[in-house]
């Protein structure tokens, strides 16, 4: 398996209440970012949500930093490690506009983007966009399909049901050949949707257990990323046996890349438990 990291500061996941990351600023994420790409992780994240209902704060978080310009920022830190928006609302944006500035973010980083998408769950938001909600999720196929045929050329082609395009130029499209795209959900329509059009499935809000049982009853292609969190936050300085048996969980479950959540109390706090999950991983890898 694989390291990566659900980036702290820029988002508080499902309504987690914020401590030190409440006056944090834009270097911490920097020093942790570039510790994370020394120690050789993955990947990091930052997802997306334009505006939360106050009604939906406390269940889904209200902290949300704007995915280009977090990474972008990380991108200029860093040299090797992945930078992942765990999730991009596909409904939120017209394909092109994905491709845009996406592409933009592959040449400023050389390379290193995946776009990790999903579908969208909260009304109000596509409300408060004008975005299609009933839609959402054949549109989102589309958007897909249309990502694929786009990210790579210059010159784009489609003709789908949602998106239709062609004769224009689009400057820059993605550095990278093959972009990898991740779905993101918690249903088993999200799995069929990543195993049918995408690179890899990074689910949430569904345990380990469960994704193992679901991955089970499918045909899963080699190469295919299984994008996972442990069931609870990690802790590898205070319970690094705890820790193991979470990751030996996870690989049986068919994880190819952690997405790991820490105990934290502090930035050094958070920067000692990123060292010692990578210690972990070396000792169990090797």
């Amino acid at each position: 398996m694989k390291l990566g990291i659900a980036t702290p500061v820029v988002t508080n996941v499902a309504g987690a209440a914020l401590t030190w990351e409440k006056d944090a600023s834009v270097a911490h994420i920097g020093r942790i970012a570039e510790t994370a790409d020394r120690l050789g992780y993955h990947h990091l994240t930052c997802s997306e949500h334009i505006g939360i209902p106050a009604s939906e704060a406390g269940r889904r978080g209200a902290r949300y930093w704007d995915p280009l310009a977090t990474l972008g920022y990380v991108a200029a830190r860093t040299e090797r490690i992945r930078l992942v928006t765990m999730t991009l609302v596909l409904g939120y944006h017209h394909p092109l506009a994905i491709v845009k500035r996406y592409g933009t973010l592959d040449h400023v980083s050389n390379g290193r983007v995946t776009l990790g998408v999903g579908v969208g769950s909260l009304k109000e938001e596509f409300d408060l966009l004008g975005a299609p909600f009933d839609d959402r999720g054949p549109r989102a196929d589309d958007a897909l399909r249309a990502l694929r045929a786009a990210l790579s050329s210059n010159e784009p082609s489609y003709d789908g049901e949602y998106y239709s395009f062609g004769g224009l130029i689009v400057d820059p499209c993605a550095l990278q050949r093959h972009m990898p795209i991740w779905v993101g959900g918690r249903t088993k329509r999200s799995l069929r949707r990543a195993l049918t059009l995408a690179d890899g499935w990074c689910p949430f809000g569904i345990s380990v257990a469960t994704a193992g049982e679901w991955l089970r009853a499918r045909e899963v292609p080699s190469g295919f990323e299984v994008v996972l969190p442990a069931d609870h936050p990690l802790d590898p300085v205070g319970e690094p046996d705890s820790t193991r048996k979470a990751l030996r969980a996870m690989a049986a479950a068919g994880t190819t890349v952690v997405s790991a959540r820490f105990v934290h109390h502090s930035v050094e706090h958070y920067l000692e438990q990123i060292h010692a999950l990578a210690e972990l991983h070396r000792e169990d890898e090797g």
